[in-house]
């Protein structure tokens, strides 16, 4: 996979998968923008990079903030002209709670950040790859959106959201030269690690491990590509063979 003069923008990007994934794309020649609300791991994320590329731009962005999100984009576009890949990745994560200790408070917190962020972005990276007639986005799901996890009814409903998004999307703009899929992990190492490669063991999968960032950065990162130019409207699970949900 190369993506040698492309645009990729990972929102997310401070940790875990976004980390990951925008390594892949700098080892493969993309030019990058990086969102997260976490700026000083973001400058982290692109001193790492250096090795790889001098084409990174970094921006603090809270994504359930439409005007936050508008204006970063704004600045993207003024700098590179054009966005050829968009990985919606920043989301609150996973937590567990009774439904009915769920409050409305915290299903909007969660619908604004990971539904009505992913919209805003996307929303924004649209115009150009109709002009340019190629795009690729890929959403981050999780198999919590798929089954609906037990004490995750707020998340889970946030992530069956992105998944039905990705395919409706993915029809509109099926003949516009962009596709449009989302992965969705399984059990995940903890983002916290700095290792991409670190796994550790679970129950919730027959594989009996956790899957590791850079392996869901290849996932993602094959789905971006122009390898994956007859691949749209999917969810792809990388989850190990689940077992528990």
């Amino acid at each position: 996979m190369d993506f040698t003069g492309q645009i990729a923008v990972v929102t997310g990007a401070a940790r875990g998968i976004g980390r990951a994934t925008a390594q892949l794309f700098a080892q493969r020649g993309a030019k990058l923008a990086l969102i997260d609300v976490d700026l000083e791991k973001l400058e982290t994320v692109k001193e790492e990079l250096s090795e790889y590329t001098k084409d990174v731009l970094i921006y603090k962005c809270d994504i359930s903030d439409m005007e936050a999100v508008n204006s970063t984009f704004s600045d993207i576009l003024e700098n590179y002209g054009k966005v050829d890949i968009l990985i919606n990745n920043a989301a609150l994560f996973r937590d567990y709670m009774p439904f009915m200790e769920s409050t409305p408070d915290r299903w909007k917190l969660y619908f604004d950040v990971n539904v009505m962020g992913t919209l805003y972005c996307t929303r924004c990276v649209i115009p150009s790859m109709l002009e340019n007639g190629y795009g690729r986005i890929v959403n981050i799901g999780s198999v919590a959106g798929v089954y609906g996890n037990r004490f995750m009814t707020h998340y889970s409903g946030t992530k069956g959201a992105v998944i039905a998004m990705t395919s409706s999307l993915a029809k509109e703009y099926a003949q516009s030269g962009i596709t449009v899929n989302c992965v969705s992990p399984g059990s995940v190492s903890p983002s916290a690690h700095e290792d991409m490669d670190y796994v550790q063991p679970t129950d919730l999968a027959f594989m009996s491990r956790t899957g590791s960032d850079r392996e869901n950065a290849e996932l993602i990162a094959f789905v971006a590509s122009k390898e994956a130019s007859y691949i749209s409207g999917q969810n792809i699970q990388i989850d190990g063979c689940r077992k528990l949900l």
